[in-house]
């Protein structure tokens, strides 16, 4: 158990942003009353350590101007809580990948200097589990590298988490990259191009980036650009399950975060909207994806069987042999299977907001349509 408990952060992450991006994403945003605080003491700290940003950013024009990756990623995607998670930690433990971790995520540009000291301080203050269920936290455990994105320039969607009252606007311009200019998809290419590199050099592992990114799962067109040989593994999930699970996620997580307010039912009204955005924007774009680079499975299925679909994964999208991953990925499959998972009722709620907005995703996926 850490220090600080998530849901009484003093600041949120924007910490870790350099002082452009922070002053580009928080220009004439609403601050509520209550969180002016928080809002100034996070601006404070970030803009102390942004001083701070300058020697990476020499260090990485001198180390890593030019390197270049001989292997396209491995994009594990998803919407929220479809189990990504579980899934990208198991791929983690092939050596052959390499990938962004917690801490990266919150300090993108304190990697390749003074992360010794920060990443200490991190792990001493941070909770040992997440807030929304009991998986491992730890600063040298792969995360999702959006949070790093949001840090690192301002064209994320999940500057939703601070501003939640523009929660579609980021959403169609930065989910599913329907409305990106041209200069907002140049600079996301090339910042997700930085943050592959440096995570690559600061993290012990091969040369293919593993990236696991829900909202990855709406920019399949852009990525295939950026990636012609990428591989895609795409998890479905029950959606009775994944609205209850979402809910429950978005809140806990959203309220440490924010510096806006809106309401539970505008909270819900965003998550059954966004979803039906990522879902149709996955279902048009993955034409994109070669044939062979894409591997998609219900999570229950994975669940059911983590180790042998896992080898499946890598025998159908050629990832390597998998004969060198092996045994680390057995030892690790073997100690989850009694991890205890949160466990969902149905309230008739729940059922009739899935079944009259997501029912397409239980007809498609072949789920039983609760009455």
């Amino acid at each position: 158990m850490g220090l600080l408990e998530f849901s009484k952060l003093p600041v949120n992450t924007l910490v870790g942003a350099d002082w452009k991006t922070f002053k580009e994403m928080t220009r004439g945003q609403e601050i509520a009353p209550d969180k002016r605080t928080k809002y100034y003491l996070t601006k404070s700290v970030c803009r102390l350590l942004s001083l701070l940003a300058p020697i990476q950013d020499r260090r990485f024009e001198e180390k890593l101007g030019a390197y270049e990756f001989d292997h396209d990623p491995v994009f594990i995607l998803g919407h929220w809580r479809s189990g990504t998670t579980f899934v990208h930690n198991i791929f983690a433990q092939d050596d052959n990948f390499c990938y962004t971790t917690t801490y990266q995520t919150v300090f993108p540009h304190l990697m390749m200097f003074g992360q010794p000291f920060f990443k200490k301080t991190m792990g001493w203050l941070m909770p040992n589990k997440r807030p929304t269920d009991n998986m491992e936290l730890a600063p040298d455990l792969p995360q999702e590298e959006e949070f790093a994105l949001s840090n690192m320039m301002p064209y994320s969607f999940y500057d939703f988490w601070f501003f939640p009252q523009k929660w579609q606007e980021y959403c169609d311009k930065y989910l599913t990259f329907e409305n990106i200019t041209k200069e907002e998809l140049q600079v996301f290419k090339e910042t997700f191009v930085k943050l592959m590199k440096i995570s690559r050099y600061c993290t012990t592992g091969g040369d293919v980036y593993l990236s696991k990114n829900p909202p990855h799962t709406g920019r399949v067109k852009a990525l295939v650009e950026m990636f012609p040989n990428a591989k895609f593994i795409y998890l479905m999930r029950n959606p009775y399950t994944v609205f209850e699970s979402t809910r429950s996620f978005f809140t806990n997580t959203i309220k440490p975060l924010e510096l806006q307010h809106i309401s539970d039912e505008e909270m819900e009204k965003n998550i059954l909207l966004t979803y039906t955005k990522l879902y149709r924007a996955y279902e048009e774009q993955k034409k994109y994806v070669p044939e062979g680079n894409l591997f998609e499975v219900k999570f229950e299925d994975f669940e059911a069987d983590a180790f042998g679909t896992t080898k499946l994964a890598y025998e159908k999208l050629g990832i390597r042999e998998f004969d060198c991953a092996e045994a680390a990925i057995r030892q690790y499959t073997d100690r989850k299977k009694g991890y205890k998972k949160n466990k969902y009722e149905y309230k008739p709620r729940t059922i009739q907001l899935v079944n009259e907005n997501w029912g397409y995703a239980l007809k498609d996926w072949d789920y039983e349509i609760h009455p």
